[in-house]
């Protein structure tokens, strides 16, 4: 008996590790669908951003599919910035970690930016170089 109360909680880490794992399937799956229907687009546990044209579309991927979606038009885009924890960073020498990771777009109305959040350093300025290559070839 005290053997079978020693794996008791393994049993309960099994199904709640099952669980999760069934839960970013889930999400995953919900990318894949809203994915299809952009020119590139990127998916993490923080957030989903979808490129089309020049419009940009972002929002937060949960189980039962992407919530908080938002649009905007790179038209409309004065500057887009990477921020690591807070400070802007240079695209072409980021650092390699940082705690919060984010584009930063912002519009020309002075209040109103964009902040779109990601999980690592690389990606987040690959990404900022791509979308500043395709607002400079638009205009």
């Amino acid at each position: 008996m005290e053997r079978g109360l020693l794996w008791l909680p393994l049993l309960f880490a099994f199904f709640w590790l099952a669980w999760q794992g069934s839960r970013e399937f889930k999400k995953v799956q919900a990318y894949e669908t809203w994915a299809s229907q952009f020119d590139k687009a990127k998916y993490d546990i923080y957030a989903v951003l979808g490129q089309k044209d020049s419009n940009i579309t972002w929002g937060k991927p949960t189980p039962k599919g992407l919530i908080n979606l938002e649009t905007f038009s790179l038209k409309d885009v004065v500057n887009i910035q990477l921020l690591v924890n807070g400070n802007k960073v240079d695209i072409e020498q980021p650092p390699q970690r940082g705690r919060s990771i984010e584009l930063e777009f912002n519009f020309s109305e002075p209040t109103k930016s964009v902040r779109v959040p990601f999980t690592e350093v690389p990606l987040a300025a690959k990404w900022c170089q791509y979308l500043q290559k395709v607002k400079s070839a638009e205009c």
